[in-house]
């Protein structure tokens, strides 16, 4: 994979995902139940939450450090705890202030992808937290395709079209 074109996938990866959010419109974003109590304005900032951690760990590879640490606390292990605190920090941030720090953290992924060595992305052991996969826009998007799309889509379907 070539730098270029993981950007390249990248940039289409995230116009879908804003396209996406669009036909959602953001007067609509703080409604509950789109995901359990989750609303959409809290899957973006969920989603963006572990970008940054996915930016930390791109930058640590291209600067030949270790991994940072995380940024939620020691004591919180399983994936459900560390949503909730991730929740409980972003669930008082303005719709406005979420969509701005997830394009910004989008920003900052892309940035990360660019500063990687030339043979970072053809070598799947620079990065083991992908367990193997390789470096592509759809892993690197692959958390909302697989456990948020379906759900943002039904809220979707489920709204008056807007004009």
């Amino acid at each position: 994979m070539r730098r270029a074109e993981l950007v390249q996938q990248m940039n289409s990866e995230q116009e879908a995902w804003e396209g996406l959010l669009g036909q959602i419109g953001e007067d609509r974003m703080e409604e509950p139940g789109v995901a359990g109590s989750w609303s959409i304005k809290d899957i973006v900032a969920h989603l963006t939450a572990w970008r940054r951690r996915t930016v930390g760990r791109l930058e640590s590879v291209a600067n030949g450090q270790p991994e940072p640490a995380h940024e939620w606390p020691a004591d919180l292990h399983d994936d459900d705890e560390i949503n909730a605190w991730f929740h409980a920090r972003d669930r008082d941030k303005s719709v406005g202030e979420v969509l701005d720090e997830s394009r910004r953290v989008f920003q900052q992924l892309v940035s990360a992808i660019q500063k990687l060595p030339d043979d970072a992305l053809d070598d799947p052991a620079r990065f083991p937290w992908m367990e193997g996969a390789p470096v592509t826009g759809a892993t690197l998007f692959g958390h909302f395709h697989d456990e948020h799309e379906a759900d943002m889509r039904a809220y979707l379907s489920r709204q008056p079209a807007t004009s």
